[in-house]
């Protein structure tokens, strides 16, 4: 058995169709020390009620589900816990590691497999970790070197209108330049101040300032219209966040 390289115990939940998939799954969960299993679900309905009701760390996520698609339910969760896949279908790889995957575990599953994914997942965590220790919240006066191909920018914060995800990379817009940052939404996400600026979706952060209008969606959600004429919707989770905050 692997040896993990973290002595933190991550919270888990399962979500499987497949009875016999659980109860294999959980057996082998259990020889992995670090992995505490708080929660299973056999459809994506039932996940999102256990997601409500518990802290997790780590979703054991299928893909076909009865009530949909796995990437489905992450689309809903912001933050979104650490994933890692368990299918029988190759073909779903590519997407999941945009999705920003811990690791994508073919069925059967071994319990060498297992221990290696749960020692990446550890690993993430403690990267995570440093990052935070060592990184303060930007000011709107700093500036940030983006490097995009053969052009380079110093870009002040109080400049950036929206920040875009796109895969593990992080799209920059200000003024009518688009370059491309090699951090993750949510590595950049935890440098910036809260006051000005607000994570809108999966996808989105947003400047504040930038803001020209809001206006409601048919979903209940809220589309926000920037600066430069870009619209952004705002998850429905988000929405009722955003409305608390300046008291729509």
């Amino acid at each position: 058995m692997t040896t993990t390289t973290q002595t933190r115990s991550y919270s888990a939940i399962i979500v499987e169709d497949s009875r016999l998939g659980r109860v294999e799954l959980k057996s082998q969960l259990t020889q992995i020390p670090n992995i505490t299993l708080v929660a299973e679900a056999e459809n994506l309905a039932q996940a999102r009620d256990a997601l409500t009701k518990h802290h997790i760390d780590v979703i054991f996520l299928d893909i076909n589900l009865p009530d949909g698609n796995g990437f489905d339910l992450l689309t809903e969760l912001l933050p979104a816990p650490r994933v890692i896949f368990t299918t029988a279908f190759e073909q779903y790889a590519l997407d999941a590691f945009e999705n920003n995957a811990v690791d994508y575990l073919l069925k059967p599953i071994t319990q060498t497999r297992l221990a290696q994914a749960c020692e990446k997942l550890s690993l993430s965590f403690a990267l995570e970790e440093t990052k935070t220790s060592v990184a303060s919240p930007m000011t709107m006066e700093e500036r940030f070197f983006v490097k995009d191909g053969t052009q380079c920018w110093l870009i002040p914060l109080s400049k950036v209108e929206r920040f875009e995800a796109m895969g593990n990379y992080t799209q920059v817009h200000f003024e009518d330049k688009h370059p491309m940052l090699n951090r993750t939404l949510a590595q950049i996400e935890k440098r910036l101040p809260d006051s000005h600026f607000f994570r809108v979706s999966r996808s989105f952060i947003v400047q504040l300032d930038k803001i020209t209008a809001v206006q409601p969606c048919s979903s209940g959600a809220l589309e926000l219209t920037m600066e430069s004429g870009a619209e952004v919707e705002v998850s429905r989770r988000q929405t009722s966040l955003f409305k608390g905050r300046f008291a729509i």
